[in-house]
């Protein structure tokens, strides 16, 4: 049963609305489920020393006492470890600022749902949460705070690798090609996720050597897949910060030719963590990179920084729809509206629609009907080693 091991505590005011939902938690093998009427009940309960801590609270919004906001805010400043569900009977537009308030105070939100819940959405949300915890596990260094030293380290022993994380064709089904994330195979903490080390690489403007270290592997990976017949095309990230450099888009092109590889194979992804400073360099590089022949990606639409211009003046090929709004399409109407906009306006503009973070049957059903053009998340695959995703494909079958 897929809540057996985990503790949960229901805060809900309601008496038979909070025994239902503790009823579907038995139903799915909770064994420590606790119970608050309100807020500052909830407190009082993660308070008690020496108590097995929470994992997930499941928590209504409208509550006498302190309400369900006030309980996310004190949640959020303790920096508790649970993750919270929020139950509400608020109108939905209003759900979707609450979480995003949520996630703004750092509540580690696994959705939130109009009630009455459903048993399916209870038992897909702990899923989420499960998939989560998996992923903390594989990156064994997580709490572990590095320095720009450390990192440099690193980079200078070549620890950094490529986890490629498979795409797929929506309407075929067919694998045709995979994202290539930077992993730090860290000798003593094993695999190291890029949010312990992108920051302070960006903050510092030494994006660089990463960037190359990356394009290099994940360059020979594509040869090696291409040797096996496996005729896939590879997506690299690329910062903004790194495109100021104007020999940038001649140097990587050189490197791939060099490699053996059409740069008709390699997608480069513009992230917009960074604001770009230096605009006239950077479109001179993307326009010589789509020039010779590579796919350019919007990464993260409609997070960054003025993504509707960076659309209109850089010749993008694909459009990738960030995961925040890809999560809860089939439960958000909001989410929803924005996805199928993206999806319409890259239509509109001929260039592929790319989904990532879809994590559920239900996100890719939703993003089927929607005529998204590929998608690429934890329903399909994790990122993974070469060696692994070399398996993957012969598993795939790519070229049939």
């Amino acid at each position: 049963m897929i809540a057996g091991e985990l503790n949960f505590l229901v805060v809900e005011d309601d008496d038979f609305q909070r025994r239902m939902v503790v009823a579907m938690l038995r139903s799915l093998g909770a064994i420590e489920v606790r119970e608050a009427g309100n807020g500052r009940q909830a407190l009082e309960i993660l308070h008690i020393a020496n108590s097995q801590p929470v994992d997930i609270v499941l928590c209504d919004m409208d509550m006498p006492e302190m309400d369900g906001m006030e309980f996310l805010r004190h949640l959020g400043q303790e920096n508790n470890t649970a993750a919270v569900i929020i139950l509400s009977m608020l109108e939905r537009v209003l759900l979707v600022s609450v979480e995003k308030m949520s996630e703004a105070y750092g509540v580690k939100l696994l959705g939130a749902v109009e009630k009455p819940i459903t048993r399916a959405q209870l038992e897909a949300l702990i899923l989420r949460y499960e998939r989560g915890e998996s992923r903390a596990r594989q990156s064994r260094g997580a709490l572990r705070v590095f320095t720009f030293e450390e990192i440099r380290q690193g980079m200078k022993e070549k620890q950094f690798e490529p986890y490629f994380q498979p795409k797929v064709d929506m309407k075929t089904g067919r694998l045709m090609g995979a994202e290539a994330l930077a992993r730090w195979i860290h000798p003593q903490c094993g695999v190291i996720a890029p949010y312990a080390f992108i920051p302070l690489l960006e903050k510092a403007q030494e994006m660089d050597e990463l960037t190359f270290m990356m394009l290099e592997k994940s360059v020979a990976a594509c040869r090696s897949l291409q040797d096996k017949d496996h005729s896939l095309v590879i997506s690299i990230n690329v910062s903004l910060t790194s495109l100021t450099d104007i020999t940038l888009a001649d140097r990587i092109t050189q490197g791939v030719l060099d490699a053996g590889v059409d740069p008709r194979s390699i997608v480069l992804e513009i992230t917009e963590s960074a604001a770009m400073t230096d605009v006239a360099h950077a479109l001179e590089n993307l326009a010589r990179l789509r020039m010779h022949g590579f796919g350019l990606s919007i990464d993260d639409f409609g997070t960054g920084y003025s993504s509707m211009q960076q659309l209109m003046r850089i010749a993008f090929s694909e459009l990738k729809i960030d995961q925040s709004f890809v999560r809860d399409i089939a439960h958000n109407e909001a989410m929803r509206i924005m996805v199928e906009s993206s999806i319409g306006l890259a239509r509109k503009l001929k260039v592929k629609s790319v989904a990532e973070g879809v994590e559920t049957q239900q996100d890719w059903d939703a993003l089927k009907s929607l005529k998204c053009d590929i998608a690429q998340g934890y329903f399909i695959a994790k990122p993974m080693s070469l060696d692994a995703f070399m398996d993957y494909c012969a598993d795939a079958d790519v070229d049939e």
